[in-house]
């Protein structure tokens, strides 16, 4: 039995690195540094106009999983390829060994790092200008489809112990148990302040949304997609520069080497951390694709096959019509070993451009050097920079200077207190058809009251609320249908939100 797994993983790793082989405008130097090789190594390092690549002496080897931050000037600080966490020096941080532990990370990870795109992803902690978050997944070869992932963990990183250098101080932590596929993305909150992350399920039919304030990093919830899902699903969620757009391109494959593409657009609702299904798109073309990345305006959505790259207008009334064949692999031979420089991931660089990598064992990257504009103009250069090493993965790096989402419900850090009145407040039953119970505990001799909004950030429901009440029975509106609501109850300088999932059969 023991030697059956072996030769599937040995199978696996042929499949994934042979076979199915953003971030803003506006750089402030987070995500500056892109770390690539898993035998000699390189870095290439942005500015908000140009780049620079140079070979560098490093332990942490990447192929594909990889999370990096830097400071605000660009100085690189920690970087994770899914088997540790390493410091600026690139050799172990302290503690950051044995994390996503599991058979599948002891057999990639020493020598390359985890074969997965998208797969961790490195926060600032609100609030705390010395703490980061890493959230990070690995594959299992006992889940349900295709080595999904069974857990999302994260673990926490002080930057002012090891004289600078950091340590792990909180590892491997789950947030959340079930069967997850490859991938990660986060947007700020539209407070400005505060992080959301959004994993999908393994069929992709499911989001599971993380929130990370300055005291608590917990799981608010699932979501059904409405969508037909795909098998042992595996791609590169991405969010808008502008956090107002989320996507994800992913396949079936008819096991005759034909592949069915797809492309899934939604409205994020950084307020409630709803996703809302905007448009879906079928660019099959016969070849597997997971590459997606937005312009830095945000206008302008790319994924891609691995023979093609497309192209579609996010702002037009039909979205669906406006997407466009804007490159097409050539000929060109990655030397050695004469390997087709064909499309994998996408990646928004500080310097406004797209960078798009290869399957396994190309040494050259493809760029674009206009995303914002549209079609041809675009202007993708195929294979016009020679790296010289072998990778296969980007960074995943969010837009960490999105600000506050202005005139939302949400943005209240600058107009109201922060909260110091603990409401203890729960909703239940929760999901509901519409009737619920809210139990909550407003300052002493203080009235409040209850506000409900729905995902746009329109209010559906308000009623006040007396001093000496703890608990209402409310029930909504026939109007008001199924979907995910945010409950606000405020008493003079303190507010509290509480997510309602309603479901009327």
């Amino acid at each position: 039995m023991r030697s059956l797994i072996r030769i599937n993983r040995i199978k696996f790793v042929i499949f994934l690195l042979l076979m199915l082989n953003a971030i803003n405008g506006v750089s402030q130097g987070r995500n500056f540094n892109w770390l690539m090789g898993y035998q000699s190594k390189i870095r290439m390092t942005f500015t908000d106009t140009s780049y620079t690549i140079t070979p560098e002496v490093r332990k942490i080897p990447f192929i594909d999983t990889q999370g990096n931050i830097s400071d605000e000037t660009g100085n690189l600080l920690m970087s994770s390829n899914g088997y540790f966490i390493a410091n600026a020096t690139g050799d172990t941080m302290q503690n950051g060994s044995g994390i996503n532990p599991g058979l599948f990370t002891d057999d990639y990870g020493p020598t390359y790092g985890l074969p997965m795109p998208y797969a961790n992803i490195i926060l600032p902690m609100p609030g705390d200008t010395t703490k980061y978050v890493l959230f990070h997944q690995t594959g299992n070869y006992f889940a349900p489809s295709a080595f999904s992932a069974t857990e999302i963990y994260y673990s926490i990183i002080d930057m002012s112990l090891d004289n600078g250098l950091g340590a792990v101080v909180s590892k491997n932590n789950i947030a959340v148990n079930g069967s997850f596929g490859w991938g990660m993305a986060a947007c700020k909150h539209g407070n400005g302040r505060d992080w959301w992350v959004v994993a999908l399920s393994d069929s992709a039919k499911k989001a599971f949304t993380f929130l990370i304030t300055p005291d608590t990093i917990e799981f608010t919830g699932m979501q059904n997609l409405q969508i037909s899902g795909f098998y042992g699903f595996s791609g590169q969620p991405t969010f808008s520069p502008d956090g107002e757009k989320f996507a994800f391109a992913c396949g079936n494959g008819n096991g005759s080497g034909f592949w069915t593409s797809k492309v899934q657009l939604f409205d994020f609702g950084r307020c409630t951390g709803i996703l809302s299904l905007d448009t879906l798109i079928d660019y099959s073309d016969g070849n597997p694709g997971l590459g997606t990345a937005f312009s830095p305006n945000s206008k302008y959505l790319y994924f891609s096959t691995t023979e093609h790259i497309y192209q579609i207008d996010t702002d037009t009334f039909d979205i669906g019509a406006s997407y466009q064949l804007i490159a097409t692999n050539d000929t060109f031979l990655s030397s050695p070993p004469n390997i087709h420089t064909n499309f994998y991931m996408m990646y928004l660089a500080a310097n406004g451009k797209i960078y798009i990598s290869s399957t396994s064992s190309v040494l050259y990257l493809h760029e674009m050097i206009e995303p914002d504009s549209s079609g041809s103009s675009c202007d993708v250069q195929l294979h016009n920079i020679p790296t010289t090493h072998f990778f296969i993965g980007v960074p995943n790096h969010p837009n960490y200077y999105l600000g506050a989402k202005a005139g939302s419900a949400c943005d209240t850090l600058t107009s109201v207190a922060e909260i110091v009145h603990d409401f203890k407040v729960k909703v239940f039953p929760n999901p509901s058809s519409g009737n619920f119970n809210i139990l909550y505990l407003l300052p002493q001799n203080e009235k409040g009251k209850l506000e409900i909004y729905d995902v746009n950030g329109r209010k559906v429901y308000e009623m006040n609320l007396p001093p000496w009440s703890t608990m209402q029975s409310i029930s909504l509106p026939v109007s008001v249908g199924s979907g995910v609501y945010n409950c606000v109850i405020v008493s003079g300088d303190n507010k509290v939100n509480k997510k309602l999932v309603v479901f009327n059969e």
